[in-house]
């Protein structure tokens, strides 16, 4: 039960944390036991939250159960990776017939071709594509191949990008981050970015971008900004890369699709490969030609897990079987129509929240910091972020811990019922604290 109305929410926040440590025991001293052997008890940082981490012990479908036996709704879908949901039978017949017949072939096997022939066909920018392990891997090789293939050393990137652990532009970037000479522009500037295209010619290699800002917020970038993104870098003979690695479940051919415009390069990953550790990037056949290994002058690309057998299957049974265009685009319609009812219920209860996103990629937003868009996130205020976290948790909904959701196929019209109600309950309930 949700505690009083409370109209300080360090207060509230205090509450939800101290009901979330009773009810976790079990959770709990996992965490202090996984401090023991990793950096605070974590191996991957955005899954991390106080006052300790949710558990996870088992998932069926889109429910996911924590280690003190609680069960909730999981709505954050693995951050677009859980397409498929938890335990799907036609992913596990899938893998388990791939295991049967071994699973280090150590040589070309029948799967790749297979998977490789679908995202052709699927994708408008790719004509030939190359499989690695992660969304990572992908992005670090488009950009290392626009370099290759132009000669030139700068990258331009945008601001609150996210293209992997080595690639992320949040605050600043990080100090890991990999070291390619980056010019940094403002998402959706379109005279700004522009101006960088033009000023530096013969010295920009490429421009990387999410058509959607993931990690960013969930903010789309304008079509017209993208166009320009694609004029300005065929003028200048500067290689486009989408990083499609959220973006590519959206209708039935990505971004690149929905809003018709083509890039260079493609870098893909999450969902793809049926749930399994995935990476793929590809484009024109004359750019990927770099990699055909017949050619005397190719560049090596290795990986000793690119062509797996377990995600080369997996990922054939999902798009194959599951996630066919016909099925993309019914998703896409049901997280707008999501998107649309959680908007409907924060407006009536003229709520400081608002959710933003495209098809079945959303995210929470703390409207009391100003005018949501790219770099809003580092204006919202974090204790209201993680009270809205804890209290959907206690309802039995599991979002991402920066309200992040990504609705897989399990997620269904009663789920989304609830969970509309759960957030009229939650608003209600600390009205004072949510509420203008």
């Amino acid at each position: 039960m949700l505690n009083r109305p409370n109209t300080d929410i360090d207060q509230a926040l205090e509450d939800a944390r101290r009901l979330y440590v009773e009810k976790r025991p079990r959770s709990r001293a996992l965490a202090q036991e996984a401090e023991r052997y990793m950096p605070g008890g974590n191996t991957r940082t955005v899954l991390y939250h106080g006052p300790f981490p949710l558990r996870a012990a088992s998932g069926q479908g889109a429910t996911l159960t924590d280690a003190d036996g609680f069960r909730y709704v999981n709505l954050v879908g693995e951050h677009s990776a859980g397409l498929y949901g938890h335990s799907h039978p036609v992913i596990k017949t899938a893998v388990a017939e791939a295991l049967e017949n071994g699973f280090n072939l150590a040589a070309h096997n029948l799967y790749e071709i297979q998977l490789a022939k679908i995202i052709c066909e699927r994708f408008p920018s790719i004509e030939r594509v190359r499989f690695t392990n992660s969304g990572t891997e992908a992005n670090l090789l488009a950009i290392a191949t626009a370099r290759a293939l132009t000669q030139r050393p700068k990258v331009i990137a945008f601001e609150d990008g996210y293209h992997g652990g080595l690639l992320y532009f949040a605050g600043g970037g990080l100090p890991i981050n990999a070291p390619f000479p980056f010019v940094m522009a403002k998402y959706n500037d379109l005279e700004g970015t522009r101006t960088l295209i033009r000023e530096q010619p013969g010295e920009i290699a490429c421009v990387i971008i999410e058509p959607m800002l993931g990690g960013g917020g969930c903010i789309a970038a304008n079509r017209e900004f993208l166009a320009m993104l694609r004029e300005e870098t065929r003028k200048a003979g500067v290689l486009l890369i989408f990083d499609e690695v959220m973006t590519s479940r959206f209708k039935g051919g990505g971004a690149q699709g929905l809003w018709g415009i083509t890039p260079d390069l493609t870098a893909l990953g999450k969902y793809l490969g049926g749930g399994m550790t995935f990476g793929a990037f590809g484009g024109q056949a004359d750019i990927m030609s770099i990699y055909d290994p017949r050619r005397q002058d190719a560049i090596p690309h290795a990986g000793t897990f690119n062509n797996n057998v377990v995600t080369m299957a997996a990922g054939i049974a999902g798009l194959s079987k599951l996630f066919t265009p016909e099925r993309a685009v019914q998703l896409h319609d049901f997280g707008e129509s999501t998107i649309r009812r959680l908007n409907g219920v924060l407006q009536g209860m003229n709520a400081r929240l608002a959710v933003t996103g495209v098809g079945s990629l959303m995210m929470f937003h703390d409207l009391a910091a100003g005018p949501v868009g790219a770099g809003s996130l580092r204006r919202e205020d974090a204790r209201l972020k993680q009270l809205l976290y804890l209290d959907l948790l206690e309802q039995g909904y599991f979002i991402g811990p920066r309200n992040f959701l990504a609705l897989s196929l399990e997620v269904n019209e009663a789920m989304v019922d609830g969970l509309v109600e759960a957030l009229r309950n939650v608003t209600g309930a600390r009205h004072s604290v949510y509420c203008r």
